[in-house]
Formats: C-alpha cells, structure tokens, sequence
C-alpha cells in the first residue's frame, strides 16, 4: 500500500480532490480524517442558498465518480484508504438533514455517518461489494450520507422533547 501511495502526485488536482486536500494521507483512520476536513467546507457551504449546496453536492458526485476512478488507476488500487473524497461528500449530506447550525449535532452527524460507512449496514455493504470503478468508490458513502441525513432527520426533528 505504500507503493500506491507513492504514486499520488498532489499537484495533480484530481489527486488532491480525491485525498481530500491530503487528508486521505493521515497515518492513522484516513477516512475519518476526511470527514472532519469535509467540515470546514461544509461550513462555508451553508451559508449559501440550499438549492446552490444541493448543486454543489450533487457536482460533486458527479466530479467525484472521475476523479476517484482517475486516482485509484494512477495508484493502482482499487478504493485506497487515502482516496476520500467519497467521505466528504457523504458528510455533506448527512450534515444537510441537522436540524440547527450547532456543533453538537454536527458531532453527531460526524458519528452517525462514520459509523454507517465503517459497519456498511445493508444496502451499504451491498453497494460497496457490487459497484466497481469511480461509481463503486463514491456510491457506499453517498448511500451512507442518505441513511445518515435520515437517521438526523427522524432524531432531530421528531425526538419528543428534542435531543438538546
């Protein structure tokens, strides 16, 4: 795995979209360091019209199944723990489903979806053993976003009392 790595050139910008700005290339839990990178950006996101922070999720599947599929042939494996751009967008989407701009749910959020990408319940685990190639690397996470933005839904905006 550390020959694939060495492979990666972050001045290639599909390179460093899929590593998530270089996050995917921490030593330990890449993938969870990549989710906390997606935060800073999701911030600035929701300052903006939710139709334009639709859009911009949206691209970004759509940008993501490319460069994904572009890096992990430069690497030469398939779905590298340093490829994470998969997890920024499945916390983008999660994240959209809080019911308030607080940071505990923003936590919460960040819990709920590592622990739906990590434990792959069905469909996800579905997804992630028969989709191949860029689609194969992004969808998992997407499904994971979706499931999470529904699990902070259904807590955040019909718990009986409200979580905080």
């Amino acid at each position: 795995m550390a020959a694939a790595k060495k492979r990666l050139n972050l001045r290639n910008p599909w390179h460093l979209l899929a590593t998530g700005f270089g996050s995917g290339l921490f030593p330990v839990g890449p993938g969870t360091a990549g989710s906390i990178a997606a935060i800073p950006f999701w911030i600035v996101m929701t300052y903006l019209p939710w139709q334009v922070y639709s859009m911009i999720v949206m691209f970004s599947i759509c940008i993501g199944v490319y460069l994904c599929r572009q890096t992990a042939r430069d690497m030469r494996v398939h779905d590298h723990g340093s490829i994470v751009w998969d997890e920024f967008v499945g916390m983008w989407i999660t994240l959209m489903a809080i019911p308030v701009n607080d940071w505990r749910w923003v936590l919460i959020g960040f819990i709920v979806f590592r622990v739906l990408d990590i434990w792959k319940p069905w469909p996800i685990r579905w997804f992630d053993r028969n989709v191949q190639g860029g689609m194969g690397i992004m969808i998992d996470d997407v499904v994971a976003g979706v499931l999470g933005a529904a699990i902070i839904y259904l807590v955040g905006h019909h718990w009986p009392s409200g979580l905080f």
